[in-house]
């Protein structure tokens, strides 16, 4: 079984007995289902798992009353069991087929007994923004999940002393021993090919580790699986139009300047008849978006270009599968220029999955700085490399202009601080944000 660092928090949730229902939200595919049954049937003497997809008659309840009391007499009936609301935990799976059991969620938030509700739901942002009731802000408690990250991936593979020892390094800004950031960057390239969906990764470990036998068929239905949502999802029009810009990405960031083009998606494309398909996109955890700002201030979000952005995807596992990477470009290194791409959407998801917002700074085209982030208070320009050549004019650009207290480089070389720059390897990356770095930076 493959450890999420998520469960801490569901854990926390239940310690503290929280009254706010759970709910996991997250794309498709990303063990949502998984973890909460898994923690349901650990914590609870009693469990009930009701799937809003396949069991019908519980949208016929939700259909009837919203009120706790009524439903959870419904549910004991129906399932000849009487719920103790101090042992016994209710899971709703896929939510998000039903406005008015997401409703429910207020009121058993309300209530005077605290049952104890998880839910789960995929593309509920989506679902969220159609709703013709109000969403019960603030009545329960939101949990994003995303794809395996590199942290997760290193304990997954069991290297756990290899994790201690990185970020051991990363606070000190001390150089790992070269075996050992040898051996964390094969695994970074692994990871590459990989990805972070639960299925491909398990798959990957029970092939012992060996790209060669990694079976990429399962990248290949996470990617149909998504389009089918598009299709299930959305009107017909609507579903061709986001299924193209799904499509589009490989070629939006294999471009030297890699902001997103409408025309990539077909010469004749329009903001106007594509933006709605982005916005779906993103909304589901598919893709992600960093805006351009003009200016690093506080709050950044101030300061965003709306229209001015980048678009990668929420995997990058999903990315080489789309872009016919194969074991040998991974393994000889062969794909040297797209690797930089490769790269950049892995620090996205990565950045993402620390609940970082996301932007990017240019200036007049001459220079562009690939990540700005608020760490802490203080606006840091981060910048990435493929390899450990890290030459580069944007980064001496912005911090001439601006000043920072220091910058982070994300590269293949190994830890190090110089010149108010933080040197981070690839591998390291899932620590920014984490430690204050701007104390420990010396």
């Amino acid at each position: 079984m493959i450890k999420r660092t998520i469960e801490r928090k569901i854990k926390e949730w239940e310690d503290n007995k929280i009254k706010e229902p759970l709910m996991l939200i997250g794309a498709r595919q990303t063990g949502k289902t998984f973890i909460l049954d898994y923690f349901c049937k650990n914590n609870y003497k009693k469990y009930i798992y009701i799937n809003l997809e396949k069991d019908k008659q519980y949208l016929e309840f939700f259909e009837e009353t919203i009120d706790p009391k009524e439903l959870i007499s419904k549910i004991e009936i129906y399932n000849q069991e009487k719920i103790d609301p101090e042992n016994s935990v209710i899971f709703i799976d896929e939510i998000q087929i039903s406005e008015k059991a997401i409703n429910s969620l207020k009121y058993f938030c309300e209530s005077n007994i605290n049952y104890r509700i998880v839910v789960a739901g995929s593309l509920l942002g989506v679902k969220i923004n159609r709703f013709k009731s109000s969403f019960p802000v603030g009545k329960v408690k939101i949990i994003n999940l995303y794809p395996i990250t590199f942290e997760e991936f290193l304990e997954a593979t069991e290297n756990l002393l290899l994790k201690e020892e990185i970020e051991k390094c990363y606070i000190k800004n001390k150089r790992i021993s070269e075996p050992l950031h040898r051996k964390a960057l094969k695994l970074y390239n692994d990871y590459l090919y990989v990805g972070g969906m639960p299925q491909a990764v398990m798959n990957y470990l029970y092939h012992n580790q060996d790209l060669v036998l990694f079976d990429r068929e399962i990248q290949k239905n996470i990617i149909n699986a998504y389009i089918a949502d598009m299709a299930k999802y959305t009107d017909g029009s609507e579903a061709i139009k986001t299924t193209r810009v799904y499509n589009s990405i490989p070629a939006q960031l294999a471009k030297p300047n890699k902001k997103f083009m409408y025309k990539k998606i077909e010469e004749s494309a329009r903001k106007k008849n594509y933006i709605s398909s982005i916005d779906w996109l993103i909304q589901s955890g598919l893709l992600i978006k960093v805006n351009k700002i003009k200016t690093p201030e506080i709050p950044l979000k101030a300061y965003e270009e709306e229209n001015n952005f980048k678009l990668y995807l929420g995997d990058v596992g999903l990315l080489s599968n789309m872009c016919d990477i194969t074991t040998e470009d991974i393994i000889k290194e062969s794909i040297n220029m797209f690797k930089g791409v490769m790269s950049e959407n892995y620090i996205a998801t990565t950045l993402k999955a620390n609940e970082e917002n996301l932007n990017f700074w240019e200036s007049d085209s001459i220079a562009e700085v690939d990540f700005i982030v608020s760490i802490k208070g203080e606006i840091i320009p981060i910048e990435v490399k493929s390899s450990e050549n890290t030459r580069s004019r944007s980064l001496k650009v912005y911090t001439e202009k601006y000043n920072p207290s220091y910058s982070i480089r994300i590269s293949g070389k190994n830890f190090g601080f110089k010149d108010d720059i933080k040197s981070v390897p690839l591998y390291a990356a899932y620590l920014i944000g984490k430690t204050n770095d701007k104390e420990q930076r010396r």
